[in-house]
């Protein structure tokens, strides 16, 4: 019995470890939330820097991930598919040279794609929501109409659009995965705490049906101490 005991206080210990250790890595997701956050209202702010530093990020992206794709070529250049991958590889480097050495020029061209996006996709689900009339009917057809509107927009100001446009949507995209986090890590630590105190009480009732003579033991019967004598 007292080996048993002790292999469940060690079986709790490791829980409470592991439970610690849980807690603490949501909470590093939270505050990894927290600075998404900040830099998405920083990015918000100052439209323009944000959209220069993104520029900047997916010209490294695509030089680095050219240069990857380079490496695994040669790797398995006996392959069927090598000249294909060296073709997408020295593709990915152009690009992100040329949006390394022009990220304006790169941002208005951006611009535009998204402007042309948001267009032809709002047109598409306008005609379908007209066409099929299905269930989210009006959900479809506000969208439609959202997306277009939205094109319109950027197309009406561009190229001086192109200034703002990706640093804002590139901004949202950081607050709102900064708020997903910073919500993951904070329910997640709630969720852990709940489970802790549940477990307390199942852990005293443990302790205490121990061995007799152990504290918390119940004393013996009468049918017992007759037995005994």
């Amino acid at each position: 019995m007292g080996v048993d005991r002790s292999e469940q206080q060690k079986q709790a210990q490791a829980q409470a470890q592991d439970a610690k250790k849980l807690r603490r890595h949501f909470g590093l997701l939270a505050a990894l939330g927290v600075i998404l956050v900040l830099a998405g209202v920083v990015g918000l702010v100052y439209t323009g820097l944000a959209t220069l530093t993104s520029m900047f990020l997916f010209g490294w992206l695509l030089l680095i991930g050219g240069v990857v794709g380079l490496v695994q070529a040669v790797q398995s250049r006996k392959s069927n598919y090598f000249w294909l991958a060296v073709i997408v590889a020295a593709i990915n480097i152009a690009a992100g040279l040329v949006v390394l050495r022009r990220p304006e020029a790169s941002a208005e061209a951006l611009t535009m794609f998204a402007a042309l996006f948001f267009l032809i996709g709002g047109v598409f689900r306008l005609v379908g929501a007209v066409v099929v009339r299905g269930t989210h009917f009006a959900l479809t057809l506000l969208q439609g109409a959202f997306g277009i509107l939205l094109g319109v927009l950027i197309l009406w100001e561009w190229p001086s659009s192109s200034r703002y446009v990706i640093g804002v949507f590139f901004s949202l995209a950081l607050l709102f995965d900064g708020l997903g986090l910073i919500a993951l890590g904070l329910g997640a630590r709630r969720v852990l705490g709940m489970v802790a105190e549940e477990e307390q009480p199942v852990t005293g009732t443990t302790e205490a049906a121990g061995t007799p003579g152990t504290p918390g033991t119940a004393p013996p019967t009468a049918d017992q101490e007759q037995s005994n004598n």
